[in-house]
């Protein structure tokens, strides 16, 4: 029984120092959301360009990717996905600027968003709303695929993306009006 409680604690402490190395950084995502990153709906009047996305040092054994960016202060009590993209293959370690929709990594699937729609949906808080946190997370995943469409609710796809996770990076902008 000791000798199985030491090898499940090493093996937690091996994982987290093979997830401790892993970065995201964004050429475009750098503390204030630019107008190119804002919705063009709603009352916002940006240009709704899917940003720019690197990631590095992903764990040994990652066999796909998953990127998610999400508002936690969206008045609506569980906050606001604007982008979820899944089965990005593990050879993959950018996204480019204006990817979403178009130019995505062959076998990526980008499903809905919180504005009813695929692809990436930009920042537009409340007018008066303080300002409000946009979270763009990667996440490395043990699954080569999961086994969900474009039309799967990003809730769901959250769950899939967590129960495979096995670390996961991120940036945070804000954005008010």
């Amino acid at each position: 029984m000791l000798k199985k409680a030491l090898f499940i604690l090493l093996s937690v402490a091996v994982s987290n120092v093979w997830a401790e190395g892993f970065y995201l950084t964004s050429s475009d995502v750098q503390g204030q959301i630019a107008n190119d990153q804002v919705f063009n709906s709603f009352g916002c009047s940006g240009k709704n360009i899917s940003p720019q996305l690197s990631w590095s040092n992903a764990p040994a054994g990652t066999k796909s990717f998953a990127i998610t960016a999400y508002d936690p202060d969206a008045p609506t009590g569980s906050g606001w996905w604007h982008w979820v993209v899944f089965n990005i293959k593990s050879a993959v370690d950018h996204i480019n600027t204006g990817d979403s929709g178009k130019n995505m990594p062959k076998g990526s699937v980008e499903s809905m968003t919180s504005y009813g729609s695929n692809g990436f949906g930009g920042a537009c808080p409340p007018k008066g709303d303080k300002p409000h946190r946009y979270i763009f997370t990667v996440y490395a995943l043990d699954t080569e695929k999961i086994e969900q469409n474009q039309d799967a609710r990003p809730e769901l796809i959250g769950f899939f993306i967590n129960s495979h996770a096995t670390a996961k990076a991120s940036i945070m902008a804000y954005f008010g009006r």
